[in-house]
């Protein structure tokens, strides 16, 4: 019997046994108590010979299945099949038991979902972190079932909310970066939207706790303002919808201490100055045949009351968001001369926005589930035909959310066609048929001819014209706009080129061999390079549309094939080159002990950051094979992390700080009298501390400027700044990367 210790600690006991009880009452009535008692028995059975314990990051891996499970059932509301693969998934990968028993005692649709999760799991065996080598396979497995996205979702979360208190900071790092990455805008997409929101404040907590620590603080000193102004702007509103015999719900909603972080750094603003906090919400009890009709008659009541941003409307209750968000947003002028966010919505529009797509299949007949179909399949075209993009571009490409600016158009039989604001009429042709696409000259919309470039319109009826001439062209890529009509151009083009290419290659061994002239190889991939092709495939497509003379040409390989074979000696080859280029160089002093004991190792600190002796550093292994160092709270360390973590390795400071170290601090205060020269006299009797430059920005009374300096490490750095916010006028001193 495995040791209960290495399984749980007593605060784990404790939450597993909550956990246990709770997730039974949640699923009793989708999981029948013979499935389920059928269930805790082989997981007990699994227990009793060692398949579970804690996984190579020291989690307890029942708890973590557990807890996935009921948040799941809780936050996601997910059918029979999802809960129980979830919790039967380590026996099976732990072979335990095989997946053909699972699905002759729970049925093929666990099975299937279990063996997703395995594939998906595969990828993760070396590494804590999913690899970009691996991420489109990962990725296309998520796309092949909705569900099997939820749960790795939903077990991310659970595990972000596991590694609050986790010894190793850099696996701490490492999840948060990948949370941030990839499963929050996975669940945005999806409409998780509460998981989503938890997802980024809890990696904002593990990358930046000091921001995150001062936004709860400030939130948590304002909350009862806060309160005080959501009950006064309420008030009248609730006692109006009352009069009209509403039934209803109100309640003022505090907005993610990630969202918050986002508004000051986009708006460049401190936190008094964020206006929008919270949103005030509206959720009606009402039938679904008037669920429209009465929205907009409390959108109404609420005009008459306070004055409306006409140019801050968003009706996401005509046309809704493609991952089934449905609610009326407005912005008003409320008490004190402020701007407050109304959301407006039924029961069943809330339940869909908290739960996502999810919900829709406890709403069948309400609404069609083609938007998780649609996004699915354009999830696979993109996957499957983007071979030379890198993680982070493919993440963008389905995870940004721009189905929040639709346009819908018509064609002339009057099927209506869904496409994002800004698309051309080539989009338009490659949405009705890639074949339609590749053979399109223009349009005719609304019996106005149109060009390939015409932005179409919400309501333009456009009838698509085609030229069995016509192909794709490499400039269509600049008119597309849509995602999935660039691929299939590139597609195109690609399988052009390739066409032309197997032609030319033929055209090109047919004159050597008419010359009886031997084929090498090596002197081929020479000629090809020193022509300045960079690929077989584009020299033999040149080859192909005659645009270089194939005599000549075969001239110069016999050159070069001669030559070869007068030199006898060994040539090395351009692939094995690695240029040197000069470092940084710092004294041997300045140890910087990389990936545990490596010393001595060539490296650059990093220009977007400035590193200095103390600081808590990363090293990052760039494409030449050279590290940069880089601060942990560096703004670019998420997406380093999140997109190239097997490139991270462990670093520190060692030894003696002798060299140093550029620092820009940027200085806010009082334009008064004499200040810059207080401020650059404090700098100049600093012991150890040299001023490069000072720029200076005077507005209004106010002056902002940037001061580089030469400091050897962090205290010295500290004590300055300390000294420079005693100057009188002086409000702020920071450390910054500008």
């Amino acid at each position: 019997m495995q040791n209960n210790e290495l399984m749980f600690t007593p605060e784990e006991k404790i939450e597993f046994l909550r956990s246990y009880l709770e997730l039974r009452r949640q699923t009793r009535a989708i999981i029948n108590e013979f499935e389920f008692e059928k269930m805790r028995k082989i997981i007990s059975e699994a227990t009793a010979n060692d398949q579970y314990g804690r996984d190579r990051n020291g989690n307890s891996i029942l708890l973590r299945n557990f807890n996935t499970a009921l948040i799941l059932s809780k936050e996601v509301g997910l059918d029979r099949s999802t809960l129980l693969s979830i919790l039967l998934y380590n026996v099976v990968a732990h072979k335990s038991l095989t997946i053909e028993i699972i699905e002759k005692e729970f049925g093929g649709d666990v099975a299937n979902i279990i063996s997703h999760l395995i594939k998906t799991e595969s990828l993760y065996t070396k590494h804590a972190t999913v690899q970009s080598d691996n991420f489109r396979k990962l990725l296309l497995s998520f796309a092949n079932d909705a569900r099997v996205i939820i749960i790795l979702i939903a077990d991310n979360l659970c595990l972000m909310r596991m590694i609050n208190h986790h010894p190793d900071n850099e696996y701490r790092l490492s999840i948060a970066s990948e949370a941030s990455y990839l499963y929050a805008p996975l669940a945005h997409r999806l409409g998780l939207y509460k998981i989503k929101s938890e997802l980024e404040d809890l990696s904002l907590k593990y990358t930046n706790r000091e921001v995150f620590n001062s936004i709860a603080s400030k939130l948590t000193q304002t909350k009862e303002k806060r309160q005080k102004y959501i009950e006064s702007f309420i008030s009248p509103i609730r006692q109006k919808l009352i009069e009209e015999g509403f039934l209803f719900e109100m309640k003022g909603r505090t907005k993610s201490i990630y969202s918050i972080y986002n508004k000051m750094k986009k708006q460049k603003a401190e936190f008094e100055d964020i206006y929008d906090l919270f949103a005030i919400r509206i959720i009606l009890d009402t039938p679904l045949e008037k669920e429209k009709a009465d929205c907009w008659r409390i959108f109404s009541i609420i005009a008459d009351m306070y004055k409306p941003n006409p140019s801050r409307m968003r009706d996401w209750l005509t046309i809704p968001k493609s991952n089934g968000y449905e609610s009326l947003h407005i912005t008003v002028w409320g008490p004190e001369d402020r701007w407050v966010e109304v959301q407006i919505r039924t029961k069943r529009m809330d339940e869909i926005a908290e739960n996502g797509l999810a919900a829709h299949w406890r709403y069948k007949g309400v609404k069609s589930e083609s938007g998780l179909d649609d996004w699915l399949n354009s999830m696979r075209d993109i996957l499957e035909s983007s071979d030379d993009k890198d993680a982070l571009e493919l993440v963008k490409d389905f995870s940004k959310d721009d189905y929040d600016k639709e346009v819908f158009v018509f064609s002339p039989k009057g099927d209506l066609y869904k496409l994002t604001k800004g698309a051309t009429v080539l989009d338009f042709a490659y949405l009705v048929h890639t074949n339609i696409g590749n053979k399109c000259v223009g349009a005719k919309v609304d019996e106005k001819n149109q060009s390939l470039r015409y932005q179409i319109k919400s309501g333009d009826t456009i009838e698509i014209l085609t030229s069995p001439q016509q192909k794709p062209k490499q400039d269509w890529l600049n008119i597309a706009t849509q995602t999935r009509t660039k691929q299939k151009i590139r597609q195109a083009l690609k399988e052009a080129e390739n066409r032309e290419a197997e032609y030319g290659k033929e055209m090109f061994f047919r004159r050597l061999k008419n010359r009886k002239i031997e084929l090498d190889e090596a002197a081929l991939t020479q000629l090809i390079k020193k022509l300045g092709f960079k690929t077989a495939t584009k020299f033999f497509s040149t080859v192909a549309q005659d645009k270089i003379d194939i005599n000549a040409t075969i001239d110069k390989f016999v050159q070069i094939s001669r030559e070869n074979d007068e030199e006898n000696i060994h040539q090395r080859s351009a692939e094995d080159f690695i240029q040197q280029t000069p470092v940084q160089q710092i004294t041997k002093e300045d140890v910087l002990v990389i990936d545990g004991s490596l010393k001595d190792i060539e490296y650059k600190l990093s220009k977007c950051c400035n590193p200095i002796y103390g600081d808590e550093i990363f090293g990052f292994v760039n494409s030449q094979g050279g590290i940069k160092i880089h601060r942990m709270d560096c703004p670019n360390a998420v997406d380093l992390r999140g997109r190239f973590g097997y490139r991270v390795v462990p670093a520190k400071w060692s030894g003696k700080h002798g060299s140093q170290y550029v620092v820009v601090l940027r200085v806010v205060g009082n334009d008064d009298i004499g200040i810059v020269t207080n401020i650059t006299s404090i700098i100049s009797k600093e012991s150890g501390v040299v001023m490069r430059s000072i720029s200076i920005d005077s507005n209004d009374g106010l002056f902002q400027g940037h001061i580089t300096v030469m400091v050897s490490h962090v205290p010295a750095l500290n004590s300055l700044i300390k000294k420079l916010k005693t100057v009188k006028g002086v409000k702020n001193v920071e450390r910054t990367t500008e």
